[in-house]
């Protein structure tokens, strides 16, 4: 995929801290925003991981933030799976100002949980190339 996939989101202002600076655990939430969005853009929704009984599980998360967001600032989520071998993958985010002015990188590390076993699954791939109408947003 040439682009990764993003969501837009505007920065409301109760999502601001006392500094009227967005709330450093608010950039967590539109990550959170944005990985949903691509799994439910991909055809894959709640109700299809749990058919399968599976669900994604965030494992690891780093935020470097960048430069400040205010209320009514319009922000791009964007989201892209990166492929290992193993139980787990990688997702590289970033989220930057409409004027493409970079505010945060969030990276964090993931997996599929088997709701019953509840440990990680040995192939996420495979779930999600056989849940998926479109592995490109996958990178697959």
């Amino acid at each position: 995929m040439s682009e990764p996939y993003s969501v837009p989101v505007t920065v409301r202002g109760y999502e601001t801290d006392a500094l009227g600076h967005l709330n450093q655990s608010v950039y967590l939430q539109y990550a959170e925003h944005a990985r949903w969005s691509i799994l439910q853009a991909a055809g894959v929704g709640p109700s299809e991981l749990l058919a399968k009984g599976v669900g994604p599980v965030v494992l690891e998360t780093t935020i470097r933030y960048a430069r400040e967001l205010r209320a009514g600032d319009e922000v791009a989520v964007s989201c892209a799976f990166e492929w290992g071998d193993g139980k787990t993958f990688r997702m590289a985010q970033t989220i930057a100002k409409a004027d493409g002015t970079l505010s945060a990188e969030v990276r964090s590390v993931g997996g599929l949980l088997d709701l019953q076993e509840r440990r990680l699954v040995s192939d996420p791939r495979s779930y999600f190339r056989a849940l998926t109408n479109d592995p490109e947003l996958f990178g697959l």
